[in-house]
């Protein structure tokens, strides 16, 4: 594409369609950009327009375009093409950060984060002059263009918060701490002088407030690693400041700038070498009255979030991304001077909650928020660890939290309205999230009709919080790792917890609630077959709301959930009665056509999970519904996607298991294409292993004789691989395909075929690959088909006993011997860098796994061989009982003591000798 007048415009017109709410003009708009974004200067007409262009709209979406853009496609992925040609990239490194400068902030946003995604691949060894060039801008004195070095600097350096260490990760943050720790830090000392030199200047205030958040962000970003001897010497500079900061009249200071400076200091005060800088009581005193207690106060912000921004406000709250609130950073603050003072903390803070509560009690509808503040004290006190998974996992001794829960928290959810002090409901809703771990289970099994009452809110904060509620509890494991709330438990509120919840989808706002849709999903698991009376209205219900989020999907985790739930409905119906697979195709296929026609590309993954399902619960055989979709499945365009990949191989799998035999006579002429996609999948080190699910699923359930002129093709695409591309995970896919073929066409017919393809490359691949690595196989399933195939080599293969490969029979004994005995070789050598398939980088939507659609362990042996131990010694009987003297000359000649010790026990155990 050149950089033209003409090619400008018509960007222009297609970013503004993909702004048009109707799908029929956003989604080819969309596909265009697609199909054009792998060509040379294409970033680059992004960048000229969002400089450029006239209309603000256009820069915006430019902007937001060229991130995403940057976003799939900057990493380079191994054995896959370059997506952005380098002189591209060259020039983008070379504007982006100038450009992203003088640009406006909602546009220089957008360009930040986009420099970190390209900092995260090429930062320091490809873009070494980054630092340099964003240093020098400190001296500008332009706060707007400050501001954007110090927003870039913390997209590019807050991965150091999570990453695990490492000298390369050291080495790293000792880079840019040379250069940058000490132009901060001036920084920040010249900023915190021109505060006090604007303090009547409320605009300039607010500039130099924002960029005194980010550089608090910084600090705590680089200091996260425990480097303190680049900051230690000025630590009590830093803490004065900031105690300082906060002991103002903090209604005045920015909301950023107050939690990151709580944030800051909740940091500090749980680290061991800067204990002594809280020791004081005074100190700890006025941190605990003057910052902690004022900055728990549920703001007039907050009570607006909560009523009118309800799905931010439960984001932030639930979710952890209120970071950046001053309750979320004085909670964090609280816990974290309870690691050394918990004692003199929590007393200090039991008197504040007395007299919240007190106030509360005089007029409960005046001072509701006396008692809301208590409540996140008392949260705060009491949490020493928490995991999302588990709620609190340990507690603080001091607090008596079933005694605050049973006296403060379910009068609220007592009482006759459900929608009365909604903010109470919320706080007392999520205090059993919290504690659930905490609170006896007959205290839980209270709050759980409760909970079912309060889905009925008219508060979406207080009905989301009751579904995640109840999902969380009915998550929680008991002993023998059972659910600790039981079905039976559930059985009197069936039917009013079903009505409650999907009620609770047709209130405003939460159409498409994914805790409600999650609760939903949790409660289908735990009741299971007490479901099935209520399946017709259910799955109704579902599918309707299928229609209409399939006309603009944007929910994924809604989505995700939905589909689970589709699959339990048919799961827990199809166990009780195998016949009702047939009402489930017909409520569910009409909906599936319209989403596979309309190629509505979040939801054909999930489609083709379910049609699986429902296919693998009908028996030997293939209703002409499917086989009419079947000749669709095969075409490249589906398979370009990478999130259909593993959905489409698991459909094929149950095709062919299902149905082999009517492939092989009605659609014969579509073997070639199943072996095309296998081609395509196995030339591909990230989807080699679906390749090979496949090709096993072939060569297991097809006719031998529907296969045969293909066999030998295969073979040889797979050495060409081998000769080409050899990694470990392909050798292990490998092993299991060559000994699978072994069980289904015998000993002899992998020797003919491989020397078929090159004289002696059958003792070959038995010295080179089968001997040597067959003990990096893992998966109980994997390693008893190999070891059946193997056994099949060493005693059904008769150019094993009097040819040149005889000299490998006793090797490849032991190497099976070795699969039994010894420890898995998960050995990988450093060279090879694994690309998980949700990481590829790509337009498409990513592969999300649907739990209750899957795949039941498939034991192709199974019915052959109970135990492979017992199967090795028998056939090794029957062997020498052909070959007398033979077998036994071999072991006694040539195996390992070891070895031939645990055969001994083999033989034992079968009650089986050698003659």
């Amino acid at each position: 594409m050149e950089l033209s007048d003409a090619n400008l415009q018509t960007l222009t017109e297609y970013l503004k369609k993909t702004l048009d709410p109707d799908p029929a003009i956003r989604r080819p708009a969309e596909k265009f950009l697609e199909s054009v974004e792998g060509s040379q200067n294409y970033p680059l007409l992004l960048l000229t327009l969002l400089e450029k262009s006239q209309e603000n709209v256009i820069k915006v979406c430019a902007s937001v375009t060229f991130k995403n853009y940057i976003k799939r496609n900057w990493r380079i992925v191994e054995d896959e093409p370059n997506k952005i040609c380098e002189l591209d990239r060259i020039a983008i490194k070379a504007n982006i950060v100038p450009l992203m400068l003088s640009s406006p902030e909602q546009i220089q946003k957008q360009l930040s984060d986009a420099i970190s995604i390209i900092g995260r691949e090429d930062f320091p060894q490809k873009w070494p002059d980054l630092l340099t060039e964003m240093v020098n801008r400190f001296q500008s004195g332009d706060f707007h263009v400050i501001n954007g070095v110090l927003r870039t600097a913390h997209s590019l350096f807050k991965r150091y918060r999570h990453e695990f260490k490492s000298n390369e990760l050291w080495t790293e943050i000792k880079l840019v701490l040379d250069a940058f720790a000490l132009p901060l830090t001036n920084l920040f000392k010249a900023t915190i002088e021109l505060c006090s030199t604007h303090a009547n200047d409320a605009s300039a205030l607010k500039v130099l407030f924002s960029s005194l958040i980010l550089i608090a962000k910084l600090f705590y970003s680089l200091n996260f690693q425990d480097l303190p001897e680049f900051f230690e010497d000025n630590m009590e500079t830093w803490m004065t400041n900031f105690h300082s900061l906060l002991t103002l009249d903090n209604k005045l200071l920015q909301t950023d700038l107050v939690s990151n400076a709580i944030q800051f200091l909740a940091s500090v005060c749980e680290r061991p070498h800067y204990k002594h800088l809280f020791e004081d009581q005074n100190t700890l005193t006025s941190i605990c009255e003057k910052v902690i207690v004022p900055n728990m106060e549920f703001r007039a912000a907050d009570e607006e979030a909560f009523e009118d921004n309800s799905e931010e406000y439960i984001r932030r709250d639930l979710e952890g991304s209120d970071i950046d609130t001053r309750r979320r950073a004085a909670c964090d603050l609280v816990r974290g001077l309870c690691k050394f003072f918990e004692g003199p903390v929590t007393g200090i803070f039991s008197g504040y909650v007395n007299s919240m509560l007190q106030e509360y009690a005089k007029n409960p509808s005046v001072n509701w928020k006396h008692k809301d503040a208590a409540i996140y004290l008392v949260t705060s006190l009491a949490s020493k660890a928490q995991t999302q998974k588990h709620g609190i996992t340990q507690a603080n001794e001091l607090v008596n939290l079933t005694e605050f829960f049973v006296n403060h928290i379910q009068p609220d959810l007592k009482s006759a309205t459900v929608n009365e002090f909604p903010v109470l409901k919320a706080d007392g809703i999520k205090y059993i999230m919290i504690f659930r771990n905490q609170v006896p289970k007959e205290q839980l099994l209270v709050s759980i009709p409760l909970l079912i009452n309060h889905l009925q809110a008219e508060s979406i904060v207080v009905h989301t919080y009751a579904a995640h509620a109840l999902e969380r509890l009915f998550t929680m494991r008991g002993t023998n790792n059972a659910t600790l709330i039981t079905a039976a438990e559930m059985a009197p509120f069936v039917e009013v917890l079903l009505t409650n919840l999907f009620k609770a989808l047709t209130l405003p706002g939460s159409s498409e609630n994914e805790y409600i849709m999650k609760a939903i999903m949790r409660s289908f698991s735990l009741l299971q077959e007490s479901i099935i009376p209520y399946i017709p209205s259910v799955i109704t219900q579902l599918t309707q709301k299928l229609l209409a989020v399939s006309k603009n999907p944007s929910k994924p985790h809604f989505n995700h959930y939905m589909f689970e739930s589709i699959c339990l409905s048919i799961r827990i119906t199809c166990k009780a009665n195998p016949e009702a697979v047939g009402s489930f195709e017909e409520a569910l296929f009409l909906v599936f056509t319209e989403i596979l026609q309309n190629d509505v590309q979040e939801f054909i993954p999930y489609v083709f999970q379910v049609m699986s399902l429902l296919l693998e619960m009908h028996k030997n055989e293939i209703p002409s519904s499917y086989m009419a979709l079947f000749p669709h499945l095969l075409q490249p365009v589906l398979w370009e996607r990478t999130g259909n990949i593993p959905p489409l191989v698991r459909l094929l799998q149950a095709y062919l298991e299902r149905g082999a035999s009517t492939i092989a006579s009605a659609a014969a002429d579509k073997i070639p294409g199943l072996l095309g996609v296998f081609q395509k999948l196995i030339a591909s080190k990230a989807n080699d292993h679906q390749g090979f699910y496949l090709l096993n699923s072939i060569i297991e359930h097809m006719p031998p004789e529907s296969v045969d002129q293909y066999r030998k093709q295969i073979f040889i695409l797979l050495f060409q691989r081998l000769q080409n591309s050899k990694t470990t995970k392909f050798i292990k896919s490998f092993l299991v395909f060559i000994n699978l073929y072994c069980v289904r066409y015998g000993a002899l017919a992998l020797q003919e075929i491989f020397d078929s393809i090159q004289p002696k490359m059958f003792g070959m691949v038995l010295e080179k690959i089968i001997i040597p690595e067959i003990q990096k196989v893992s998966g109980q399933v994997e390693k008893k088909i190999c070891a059946v195939g193997i056994t099949k080599i060493l005693t059904e293969c008769p150019p094993m006993m009097d040819t040149e490969y005889t000299k490998l029979w006793i090797p490849l004994l032991q190497a099976l011997i070795g699969l039994f005995e010894l420890p898995e070789d998960d050995t990988i050598p450093d060279e090879e860098h694994f690309i998980d398939i949700e990481d590829t980088p790509g337009y498409q939507t990513a592969f999300s796994q649907l739990a209750f659609a899957g795949r039941k362990e498939h034991d192709p042996v199974g019915q052959m061989v109970n135990n492979p131990r017992i199967h090795l010694a028998q056939s090794l009987h029957k062997l020498s009982t052909a070959c007398p003297g033979r077998v036994l000359s071999m072991l006694s000649t040539s195996l390992n003591a070891e070895a031939l010790q645990y055969l001994q026990g083999y033989l034992q155990a079968a009650s089986v000798s050698l003659l």
